[in-house]
C-alpha cells in the first residue's frame, strides 16, 4: 500500500490562531487572577515597543516569503528555503514576533500575563506547529535544509 503524501506541512493549529488564543487567555486571566502589581508607566511603553517590535519582525519575515515567491501557509506548498533578512539569525522569526506580541499586548494593558503565557506558546508552537514544518521541510529539502537548521537556531 502506497502511503499518500500530501506537499505541505501537517500543522496541528494555525500560529496565528493559536497566538491569538494566548493574548485572549491573558486578559481572562487578568480578569479571573488580578496579579497583585502595579504596572510602572515605563512598562506599558515596553509592551508596546515589543508590539512594534513584534510586528515588525514578523512583517520583515513575511516580506521574505514574498521575495522568494513562497507561501506562507503551513497547508501550502512551499517552494524555496527562505534564508535571508531575520531567517539569518531564526528559522521562526514570525513566531518570535508573535511571542514579542502576546508579552507586549497584555504589558500594554497593564498585566503580566502575557509574559507567564509565553512559554507555554513557545512550547505549543514548538509541539503543535514547528515540529511538523521542520519535518516537511526536511522531506522535502534534504541537506539543504539540515544544512540551514544545523547553522541558524530555532528562536534566537
Amino acid at each position: 500500500m502506497v502511503e499518500n503524501q500530501t506537499d505541505h506541512a501537517d500543522v496541528k493549529i494555525a500560529p496565528p490562531i493559536l497566538t491569538l488564543i494566548h493574548i485572549i487567555a491573558a486578559f481572562i486571566l487578568d480578569w479571573l487572577v488580578p496579579l497583585p502589581t502595579a504596572t510602572p508607566r515605563f512598562v506599558t511603553w515596553f509592551g508596546i515597543l515589543m508590539v512594534i517590535m513584534g510586528l515588525m519582525l514578523a512583517f520583515w519575515a513575511v516580506r521574505q516569503f514574498t521575495l522568494a515567491h513562497t507561501t506562507l501557509d503551513p497547508h501550502g506548498s512551499v517552494t524555496t528555503i527562505v534564508t535571508d533578512g531575520p531567517y539569518r539569525f531564526s528559522r521562526n522569526p514570525i513566531y518570535l514576533g508573535f511571542i514579542c506580541t502576546l508579552i507586549g499586548i497584555p504589558l500594554a494593558f497593564g498585566t503580566y500575563w502575557g509574559i507567564l503565557l509565553s512559554p507555554l506558546l513557545m512550547l505549543l508552537m514548538n509541539n503543535l506547529v514547528m515540529r511538523y514544518e521542520e519535518a516537511y521541510l526536511e522531506r522535502k529539502f534534504g541537506g539543504t535544509y539540515t544544512s540551514y537548521k544545523s547553522r541558524v537556531r530555532s528562536w534566537l
